[in-house]
This record gives C-alpha cells, sequence and structure tokens, in this order.
C-alpha cells in the first residue's frame, strides 16, 4: 500500500549494501532475481539506498584523466541526423564575413574585417567603420582623443567627415550644454565647435592656475 514501508531481511540489506556501486538499473535487475522481491520497484530500492547512505560514488562526471569510450570512433550513419550536419566548409547562417556592415542604436556603422582578432585569435574582426577607414589615410588615433562627425550624421563613414578632437570635448557639443552639435543647422556648426572649443582651452587654463 502506499505509504507502507517494505520490509528486507538482514541477508537482503546486506547484499544491497555490498553491490551498492551498481547502476541502480542494474541492482534492481539483480535484487529481484535474486530475492525474488517482485513487490520492490526500482525507485523503492534507490529510496532505500538514500536512506542508508548507500550510493554509488558516480557524480555524473568524467574523472580528470578518463578516456571517452567513443574517442576515436565514427558515429554510426544516420540519414535524418545527417541532414542537419554541417558539411565541409559550410558556414552558419550567422555567420558573417569580410565586407559585411550593420548599424547599430546610436547610428554608428559597424564592419567586419579580414584581419585578425587579436582576443579571439580569428582571422576577422569587427571595427567601427568611420574610425578604420580614417585609420587607414591617417594613422591612428591619438590617446585621449576620439573621431566626431563634422556633419553630425555618424553613418556618414567618409573619413574627410571625421575630426579629431579632445574626448573632454565631446560634451560641450552635446544638448547638456545647450549647443546641441548634431541636431544644429549646417552653417552653425563650424561656430558651435569653435565655441565649444574655446570653452574647453579656457577651463583647462584655470584648472592649471587653480
Amino acid at each position: 500500500m502506499k505509504g507502507q514501508s517494505i520490509p528486507y531481511s538482514d541477508a537482503e540489506l546486506r547484499w544491497i549494501k555490498r553491490n551498492r556501486d551498481l547502476p541502480r538499473r542494474d541492482l534492481h535487475t539483480k535484487f529481484c532475481a535474486l530475492f525474488d522481491r517482485k513487490d520492490v520497484s526500482r525507485i523503492n530500492l534507490t529510496a532505500l539506498c538514500k536512506r542508508k547512505g548507500w550510493l554509488t560514488g558516480r557524480t555524473g562526471c568524467y574523472e580528470k584523466g578518463r578516456v571517452p569510450e567513443n574517442k576515436g570512433k565514427r558515429m554510426p550513419y544516420n540519414e535524418r541526423s545527417a541532414a542537419t550536419q554541417f558539411k565541409s566548409g559550410q558556414r552558419p547562417h550567422t555567420w558573417r564575413g569580410p565586407g559585411h556592415e550593420s548599424t547599430d542604436k546610436d547610428g554608428y556603422v559597424w564592419l567586419i574585417v579580414a584581419e585578425t582578432n587579436p582576443h579571439t585569435g580569428a582571422d576577422t574582426r569587427r571595427v567601427m567603420k568611420h574610425r578604420w577607414l580614417w585609420e587607414q589615410a591617417n594613422g591612428p588615433v591619438p590617446d585621449g582623443h576620439v573621431l566626431k562627425a563634422l556633419d553630425g550624421d555618424r553613418g556618414n563613414t567618409d573619413p574627410s567627415n571625421w575630426r579629431v578632437i579632445p574626448r573632454a570635448l565631446l560634451p560641450r557639443l552635446t544638448g547638456r550644454f545647450g549647443r546641441d552639435y548634431d541636431a544644429a543647422p549646417d552653417e552653425l556648426k563650424p561656430l558651435i565647435m569653435a565655441t565649444a572649443e574655446l570653452a574647453q582651452i579656457a577651463s583647462e587654463k584655470r584648472k592649471r592656475h587653480g
């Protein structure tokens, strides 16, 4: 009956304890055959071993140095699985090769180029297109500096549209200071840039002279 404990003889308990290292399926099969216990299910036997602390010693993980049983063996041919396997030279549909472009939420264009990724060792890497093109023409962007789109359009990646400015100047070109360079009319952009640069120079002089 449900909830009723299952009795085991001393001989049965000694046998179970002695053979506790067996996989539970094998332990149950041999136990029932040896003692003719059709009333004991594998769940019952497993619960008994847990209560007694008779664990198999297996964790389900490979021990360090253990060689997998299927190492060096070819997987048996299966028509259904073969249809979904990658063929030699085939790439996943998510793969994007050199020349692929994408635009992020801030409007910057990203480009995949055929250059070694210094972080992963892959034969391609993802770069900001405007910066990559600018550096191809002018060399690396100096430390402490960034590139600013002169026309305010981050999607215009032509190197002539980008200018190197100190990173500290960026906040003075945003709406925080009431200038909002990117949204300003084209004819006012040079004036806004010059005003921001003068304000930055004045600020740096004040800091130097206390």
